[in-house]
Protein backbone atom coordinates (compact mmCIF):
# COMPACT_ATOMS: atom_id res chain seq x y z
CA UNK A 1 0.00 0.00 0.00
CA UNK A 2 1.37 3.77 -0.52
CA UNK A 3 2.42 5.84 2.34
CA UNK A 4 1.94 8.63 0.10
CA UNK A 5 -1.45 10.85 1.40
CA UNK A 6 -3.41 13.23 -0.90
CA UNK A 7 -5.35 16.08 1.29
CA UNK A 8 -8.02 17.55 -0.31
CA UNK A 9 -9.31 20.92 0.51
CA UNK A 10 -11.43 22.12 -2.40
CA UNK A 11 -14.99 22.56 -0.86
CA UNK A 12 -13.35 24.29 1.72
CA UNK A 13 -11.24 26.88 0.00
CA UNK A 14 -13.97 27.71 -2.85
CA UNK A 15 -15.99 28.94 0.23
CA UNK A 16 -12.69 30.88 1.56
CA UNK A 17 -11.84 32.40 -1.75
CA UNK A 18 -15.41 33.53 -2.33
CA UNK A 19 -15.75 35.45 0.77
CA UNK A 20 -13.65 38.80 1.18
CA UNK A 21 -11.85 39.15 4.52
CA UNK A 22 -12.16 42.20 6.17
CA UNK A 23 -8.82 43.58 7.64
CA UNK A 24 -9.79 44.18 10.61
CA UNK A 25 -10.45 43.43 14.49
CA UNK A 26 -9.79 39.76 15.56
CA UNK A 27 -7.95 38.28 12.32
CA UNK A 28 -7.13 35.37 14.42
CA UNK A 29 -10.76 33.79 15.22
CA UNK A 30 -11.11 33.37 11.52
CA UNK A 31 -10.19 29.09 10.64
CA UNK A 32 -7.19 28.79 8.51
CA UNK A 33 -7.27 29.60 4.99
CA UNK A 34 -5.36 28.25 2.85
CA UNK A 35 -4.19 28.73 -0.62
CA UNK A 36 -6.89 27.54 -3.59
CA UNK A 37 -5.83 23.81 -4.78
CA UNK A 38 -5.11 23.31 -8.66
CA UNK A 39 -4.28 20.86 -11.22
CA UNK A 40 -0.54 20.95 -12.19
CA UNK A 41 -1.30 22.08 -15.70
CA UNK A 42 -3.75 24.99 -14.64
CA UNK A 43 -0.60 26.45 -12.99
CA UNK A 44 2.37 25.41 -15.74
CA UNK A 45 3.69 22.46 -13.89
CA UNK A 46 4.48 19.19 -15.63
CA UNK A 47 2.80 16.82 -13.94
CA UNK A 48 4.84 13.91 -15.20
CA UNK A 49 7.92 15.48 -13.08
CA UNK A 50 5.98 16.31 -10.44
CA UNK A 51 4.84 12.73 -9.93
CA UNK A 52 8.98 11.61 -10.14
CA UNK A 53 9.21 13.68 -7.51
CA UNK A 54 6.24 12.04 -5.36
CA UNK A 55 7.43 8.96 -6.53
CA UNK A 56 10.95 9.37 -4.92
CA UNK A 57 9.95 10.52 -1.84
CA UNK A 58 7.75 7.47 -1.56
CA UNK A 59 10.93 5.24 -2.10
CA UNK A 60 12.71 7.48 0.39
CA UNK A 61 10.20 6.68 2.83
CA UNK A 62 8.93 3.29 2.64
CA UNK A 63 10.14 0.37 5.14
CA UNK A 64 11.32 -0.58 8.14
CA UNK A 65 15.50 0.93 6.59
CA UNK A 66 13.65 3.89 4.75
CA UNK A 67 16.49 6.13 5.17
CA UNK A 68 13.98 9.37 5.99
CA UNK A 69 11.05 8.85 8.13
CA UNK A 70 8.92 11.02 6.88
CA UNK A 71 7.93 14.06 4.44
CA UNK A 72 5.32 16.44 3.04
CA UNK A 73 5.95 17.94 -0.08
CA UNK A 74 4.03 21.36 -1.40
CA UNK A 75 4.70 22.77 -4.93
CA UNK A 76 2.79 26.26 -5.45
CA UNK A 77 2.38 29.42 -8.26
CA UNK A 78 0.54 32.00 -8.80
CA UNK A 79 -1.03 31.92 -5.19
CA UNK A 80 -2.50 28.70 -5.97
CA UNK A 81 -0.78 25.18 -4.74
CA UNK A 82 -0.56 21.64 -5.71
CA UNK A 83 -2.32 19.73 -2.68
CA UNK A 84 0.28 19.07 -0.44
CA UNK A 85 1.47 15.12 -0.15
CA UNK A 86 2.39 13.28 3.16
CA UNK A 87 4.91 10.46 2.95
CA UNK A 88 5.88 7.88 5.50
CA UNK A 89 5.79 7.89 9.57
CA UNK A 90 5.27 10.55 11.94
CA UNK A 91 8.27 10.05 13.76
CA UNK A 92 11.84 7.73 13.28
CA UNK A 93 10.76 4.89 15.33
CA UNK A 94 10.22 1.35 13.93
CA UNK A 95 6.61 0.93 15.01
CA UNK A 96 5.73 4.85 14.54
CA UNK A 97 2.49 5.36 12.70
CA UNK A 98 1.68 6.54 9.75
CA UNK A 99 2.18 10.03 9.45
CA UNK A 100 -0.99 12.78 9.57
CA UNK A 101 -2.77 14.88 6.88
CA UNK A 102 -2.76 17.48 10.06
CA UNK A 103 0.96 16.44 10.92
CA UNK A 104 2.54 19.89 11.83
CA UNK A 105 6.52 19.70 11.27
CA UNK A 106 9.54 20.89 13.49
CA UNK A 107 10.89 23.71 10.94
CA UNK A 108 14.78 23.95 12.84
CA UNK A 109 16.22 26.99 11.15
CA UNK A 110 13.37 27.73 8.53
CA UNK A 111 12.12 30.38 11.89
CA UNK A 112 15.00 32.78 11.44
CA UNK A 113 12.96 34.45 8.56
CA UNK A 114 9.83 34.97 10.35
CA UNK A 115 11.82 36.03 13.15
CA UNK A 116 13.19 38.85 10.84
CA UNK A 117 9.88 39.27 9.18
CA UNK A 118 8.93 40.37 12.17
CA UNK A 119 12.01 43.01 12.53
CA UNK A 120 11.02 44.51 9.48
CA UNK A 121 7.85 44.79 10.91
CA UNK A 122 8.62 47.39 13.68
CA UNK A 123 10.95 49.03 10.61
CA UNK A 124 7.63 49.65 8.90
CA UNK A 125 6.81 51.41 12.21
CA UNK A 126 8.96 53.56 12.36
CA UNK A 127 10.91 51.51 15.37
CA UNK A 128 13.64 49.81 13.83
CA UNK A 129 16.28 51.37 11.91
CA UNK A 130 18.53 48.82 10.18
CA UNK A 131 21.47 51.67 9.85
CA UNK A 132 21.50 51.86 14.00
CA UNK A 133 23.99 50.26 15.71
CA UNK A 134 22.92 47.15 17.75
CA UNK A 135 24.09 48.77 21.13
CA UNK A 136 21.05 51.61 20.33
CA UNK A 137 18.77 49.02 21.53
CA UNK A 138 21.07 46.55 23.67
CA UNK A 139 23.23 48.90 25.72
CA UNK A 140 24.97 46.09 26.71
CA UNK A 141 26.08 44.81 23.63
CA UNK A 142 29.58 45.90 23.72
CA UNK A 143 33.02 44.53 22.89
CA UNK A 144 35.89 44.07 20.06
CA UNK A 145 34.02 44.13 16.63
CA UNK A 146 30.83 44.41 18.39
CA UNK A 147 30.36 48.58 18.98
CA UNK A 148 30.17 49.04 15.01
CA UNK A 149 27.40 46.06 14.81
CA UNK A 150 24.33 47.46 12.89
CA UNK A 151 21.05 45.60 12.68
CA UNK A 152 20.90 44.89 9.01
CA UNK A 153 24.46 42.44 9.99
CA UNK A 154 22.20 40.48 12.20
CA UNK A 155 19.80 40.37 9.06
CA UNK A 156 22.22 39.16 6.77
CA UNK A 157 24.66 37.06 9.42
CA UNK A 158 27.84 39.50 8.74
CA UNK A 159 27.88 40.11 12.84
CA UNK A 160 30.77 37.79 13.51
CA UNK A 161 28.92 36.15 16.00
CA UNK A 162 28.95 32.43 16.51
CA UNK A 163 26.38 30.26 15.43
CA UNK A 164 25.39 28.78 18.63
CA UNK A 165 26.68 29.64 22.24
CA UNK A 166 29.44 27.19 23.50
CA UNK A 167 27.78 25.92 26.49
CA UNK A 168 24.31 25.65 24.27
CA UNK A 169 24.08 21.94 25.61
CA UNK A 170 24.48 22.78 29.22
CA UNK A 171 21.94 25.53 28.85
CA UNK A 172 18.87 22.99 27.14
CA UNK A 173 20.02 20.25 29.91
CA UNK A 174 19.30 22.54 32.22
CA UNK A 175 15.90 23.87 30.77
CA UNK A 176 17.00 27.75 30.46
CA UNK A 177 14.53 29.67 29.45
CA UNK A 178 15.02 32.21 26.67
CA UNK A 179 16.42 34.83 28.63
CA UNK A 180 19.39 32.95 29.52
CA UNK A 181 20.35 32.45 26.28
CA UNK A 182 19.90 36.70 25.42
CA UNK A 183 21.90 37.25 28.02
CA UNK A 184 25.07 34.44 26.80
CA UNK A 185 24.09 35.97 23.36
CA UNK A 186 24.62 39.80 24.33
CA UNK A 187 28.04 38.63 25.72
CA UNK A 188 29.53 36.60 23.12
CA UNK A 189 32.87 37.72 21.15
CA UNK A 190 32.18 38.68 17.42
CA UNK A 191 35.19 36.96 15.31
CA UNK A 192 35.59 39.42 12.72
CA UNK A 193 34.73 42.77 12.29
CA UNK A 194 30.91 43.14 11.44
CA UNK A 195 29.80 43.36 7.30
CA UNK A 196 33.59 41.92 6.73
CA UNK A 197 32.88 38.84 6.34
CA UNK A 198 29.75 36.31 6.49
CA UNK A 199 29.07 33.58 8.57
CA UNK A 200 25.94 32.46 9.80
CA UNK A 201 24.40 32.71 13.12
CA UNK A 202 21.83 32.00 15.03
CA UNK A 203 23.38 34.04 17.96
CA UNK A 204 22.20 37.03 15.30
CA UNK A 205 18.96 35.82 15.61
CA UNK A 206 18.50 35.58 19.28
CA UNK A 207 19.46 39.18 19.83
CA UNK A 208 17.17 39.87 17.01
CA UNK A 209 14.06 38.42 18.98
CA UNK A 210 15.48 40.18 21.97
CA UNK A 211 15.56 43.16 20.27
CA UNK A 212 11.61 43.00 19.13
CA UNK A 213 10.98 42.10 22.98
CA UNK A 214 11.93 45.24 24.30
CA UNK A 215 10.94 47.33 21.32
CA UNK A 216 7.15 45.93 21.54
CA UNK A 217 6.77 44.62 25.02
CA UNK A 218 5.78 41.68 24.16
CA UNK A 219 6.97 38.02 24.35
CA UNK A 220 8.58 36.97 20.87
CA UNK A 221 5.98 34.06 20.69
CA UNK A 222 3.20 36.57 21.60
CA UNK A 223 4.91 39.03 18.85
CA UNK A 224 4.86 36.23 16.04
CA UNK A 225 1.33 35.06 16.98
CA UNK A 226 -0.34 38.21 17.21
CA UNK A 227 1.69 40.42 14.15
CA UNK A 228 2.54 37.58 11.63
CA UNK A 229 0.99 34.28 12.04
CA UNK A 230 -2.85 35.05 12.98
CA UNK A 231 -3.20 37.93 10.14
CA UNK A 232 -2.07 35.08 7.61
CA UNK A 233 -4.38 32.70 9.08
CA UNK A 234 -2.00 30.26 10.05
CA UNK A 235 -3.81 28.66 12.49
CA UNK A 236 -1.80 25.36 12.73
CA UNK A 237 1.38 27.16 12.87
CA UNK A 238 3.13 28.38 16.77
CA UNK A 239 6.54 29.55 17.92
CA UNK A 240 6.32 26.27 20.18
CA UNK A 241 3.97 23.95 20.51
CA UNK A 242 1.75 24.99 23.14
CA UNK A 243 -1.80 25.22 22.41
CA UNK A 244 -1.56 22.04 19.80
CA UNK A 245 -2.54 18.54 19.61
CA UNK A 246 1.18 16.76 20.69
CA UNK A 247 0.00 13.82 18.30
CA UNK A 248 0.30 16.57 15.57
CA UNK A 249 3.63 16.83 16.19
CA UNK A 250 6.03 15.39 13.72
CA UNK A 251 9.18 13.55 15.44
CA UNK A 252 12.41 14.19 14.40
CA UNK A 253 15.72 12.14 14.08
CA UNK A 254 17.97 13.89 16.60
CA UNK A 255 21.73 15.12 16.51
CA UNK A 256 23.85 12.30 18.76
CA UNK A 257 24.33 14.57 21.61
CA UNK A 258 20.21 14.70 21.91
CA UNK A 259 19.75 10.83 22.15
CA UNK A 260 18.39 9.80 24.93
CA UNK A 261 17.94 13.07 26.01
CA UNK A 262 15.10 15.50 28.08
CA UNK A 263 16.19 18.67 26.21
CA UNK A 264 16.26 17.36 22.21
CA UNK A 265 14.16 18.10 19.43
CA UNK A 266 11.57 15.84 20.67
CA UNK A 267 11.25 16.59 23.81
CA UNK A 268 8.61 18.76 25.46
CA UNK A 269 10.89 21.49 26.74
CA UNK A 270 12.29 22.17 23.71
CA UNK A 271 8.66 21.73 21.78
CA UNK A 272 7.30 24.15 24.40
CA UNK A 273 10.20 26.73 24.21
CA UNK A 274 9.97 28.47 21.11
CA UNK A 275 12.92 29.56 20.11
CA UNK A 276 13.27 31.67 18.01
CA UNK A 277 16.18 30.77 16.33
CA UNK A 278 14.43 27.26 15.72
CA UNK A 279 11.35 26.35 17.34
CA UNK A 280 8.52 27.19 14.99
CA UNK A 281 5.96 24.66 14.07
CA UNK A 282 3.88 24.78 10.85
CA UNK A 283 2.46 22.41 8.12
CA UNK A 284 2.70 22.76 4.47
CA UNK A 285 -0.43 24.40 3.85
CA UNK A 286 0.02 26.92 6.84
CA UNK A 287 3.71 27.67 5.10
CA UNK A 288 2.69 27.91 1.68
CA UNK A 289 1.08 31.19 2.70
CA UNK A 290 4.11 33.20 3.72
CA UNK A 291 5.43 31.81 0.09
CA UNK A 292 2.45 33.31 -1.55
CA UNK A 293 2.71 36.76 0.61
CA UNK A 294 6.57 37.09 -0.33
CA UNK A 295 6.17 36.31 -4.09
CA UNK A 296 3.09 39.01 -3.84
CA UNK A 297 4.98 42.13 -2.64
CA UNK A 298 3.70 41.41 0.88
CA UNK A 299 -0.20 40.63 0.22
CA UNK A 300 -2.02 37.75 1.23
CA UNK A 301 -5.58 37.43 2.00
CA UNK A 302 -6.86 40.87 1.11
CA UNK A 303 -4.02 42.34 3.45
CA UNK A 304 -0.72 43.98 2.93
CA UNK A 305 1.23 42.46 5.91
CA UNK A 306 4.55 43.77 4.80
CA UNK A 307 5.32 46.87 2.25
CA UNK A 308 5.89 46.09 -1.26
CA UNK A 309 9.58 48.10 -0.60
CA UNK A 310 10.01 45.51 2.44
CA UNK A 311 9.70 42.41 0.66
CA UNK A 312 11.68 43.59 -2.30
CA UNK A 313 14.76 44.66 0.24
CA UNK A 314 14.38 41.08 1.93
CA UNK A 315 14.66 39.24 -0.74
CA UNK A 316 17.89 41.04 -3.22
CA UNK A 317 21.49 40.63 -2.08
CA UNK A 318 21.80 43.11 0.91
CA UNK A 319 25.88 42.09 0.93
CA UNK A 320 25.94 44.91 -1.55
CA UNK A 321 25.21 47.35 0.85
CA UNK A 322 28.50 46.37 2.61
CA UNK A 323 31.46 48.12 0.97
CA UNK A 324 34.18 46.21 2.92
CA UNK A 325 32.01 42.28 1.60
CA UNK A 326 35.18 40.80 -0.09
CA UNK A 327 33.68 40.52 -3.96
CA UNK A 328 34.21 36.67 -3.51
CA UNK A 329 31.75 36.47 -1.03
CA UNK A 330 29.50 39.01 -2.14
CA UNK A 331 28.78 37.00 -5.75
CA UNK A 332 28.32 33.52 -4.12
CA UNK A 333 27.12 33.81 -1.15
CA UNK A 334 23.86 36.07 -1.31
CA UNK A 335 21.94 37.34 1.70
CA UNK A 336 18.67 39.31 2.02
CA UNK A 337 17.09 40.59 4.96
CA UNK A 338 16.87 37.15 6.69
CA UNK A 339 15.71 35.18 3.67
CA UNK A 340 19.06 33.39 2.23
CA UNK A 341 19.60 33.32 -1.47
CA UNK A 342 20.26 30.43 -3.60
CA UNK A 343 24.07 29.76 -3.33
CA UNK A 344 24.34 28.23 -6.74
CA UNK A 345 27.63 26.49 -7.34
CA UNK A 346 28.07 26.18 -2.98
CA UNK A 347 27.88 23.00 -1.00
CA UNK A 348 25.10 24.50 0.46
CA UNK A 349 23.19 25.17 -2.45
CA UNK A 350 18.94 24.03 -2.78
CA UNK A 351 19.63 23.07 -6.14
CA UNK A 352 21.56 23.29 -9.63
CA UNK A 353 18.62 24.42 -11.93
CA UNK A 354 17.56 27.87 -9.32
CA UNK A 355 19.73 30.92 -10.09
CA UNK A 356 20.68 33.08 -7.09
CA UNK A 357 17.96 35.39 -7.07
CA UNK A 358 15.60 32.15 -5.99
CA UNK A 359 15.39 33.21 -1.97
CA UNK A 360 14.38 31.04 0.86
CA UNK A 361 15.92 28.86 4.42
CA UNK A 362 16.61 25.40 5.45
CA UNK A 363 16.24 23.63 8.71
CA UNK A 364 18.71 21.25 10.45
CA UNK A 365 15.46 19.05 10.89
CA UNK A 366 15.30 18.03 7.63
CA UNK A 367 13.58 20.95 5.85
CA UNK A 368 13.98 23.35 2.39
CA UNK A 369 11.50 26.16 1.61
CA UNK A 370 12.38 28.36 -1.56
CA UNK A 371 10.74 31.17 -3.85
CA UNK A 372 11.33 32.15 -7.36
CA UNK A 373 10.40 35.52 -8.11
CA UNK A 374 10.98 34.63 -12.08
CA UNK A 375 8.61 31.87 -11.89
CA UNK A 376 6.47 32.89 -9.38
CA UNK A 377 6.50 29.06 -7.96
CA UNK A 378 7.42 27.90 -4.66
CA UNK A 379 8.29 25.05 -3.27
CA UNK A 380 7.85 23.03 0.39
CA UNK A 381 9.89 19.99 1.39
CA UNK A 382 9.72 19.16 5.05
CA UNK A 383 10.99 16.05 6.12
CA UNK A 384 11.98 14.41 10.06
CA UNK A 385 15.45 13.06 8.84
CA UNK A 386 18.56 14.48 9.91
CA UNK A 387 19.22 17.08 6.77
CA UNK A 388 23.68 16.71 7.60
CA UNK A 389 23.55 13.16 7.40
CA UNK A 390 22.61 13.53 3.60
CA UNK A 391 21.69 16.81 2.65
CA UNK A 392 21.97 15.57 -0.93
CA UNK A 393 18.37 14.01 -0.63
CA UNK A 394 17.02 17.48 -0.30
CA UNK A 395 19.20 18.87 -3.30
CA UNK A 396 17.75 15.88 -5.56
CA UNK A 397 14.06 16.33 -4.72
CA UNK A 398 14.83 20.65 -5.40
CA UNK A 399 16.07 19.78 -8.30
CA UNK A 400 13.52 17.15 -9.41
CA UNK A 401 10.93 19.97 -8.55
CA UNK A 402 12.38 23.49 -10.51
CA UNK A 403 12.47 20.93 -13.91
CA UNK A 404 8.46 20.59 -13.16
CA UNK A 405 7.78 24.66 -13.73
CA UNK A 406 7.02 24.78 -17.46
Amino acid sequence: MSTCHYLSRRNLLATAASAPLAVSANLSSHAGHFLPDSNPEDIGLDPKRLKKVYDLMEQWTEGAKAPIPGGAILVGRFGKIVAPRFFGKQGPEPDAEPIRNDAMFYMASVTKPIIYACGMILVERGLLNLSDRVSRYLPEFAGKNKDATQILHLFTHTSGLADELPNNAELRKAHAPLSRFVVEAIKSPAAFAPGTSQSYSSLATILTAEIIQRISGMGIREFVKKEFTSPLGMNSTGLGSQGFDRKRIVRCTVPEYQVGSNFGWNSTYWQEFGSPTGGLFSTPSDFAMVCAMMLNAGKARGLQLLSPATTRMMITNRMNDMPDMPEPIRRTQPWGLGWKLNHLGQTDSWGDLLDRNVFGHTGSSGNVVWMNPDTQGFCILFTNYLRSRAPWRLVHLSNMIASSFV
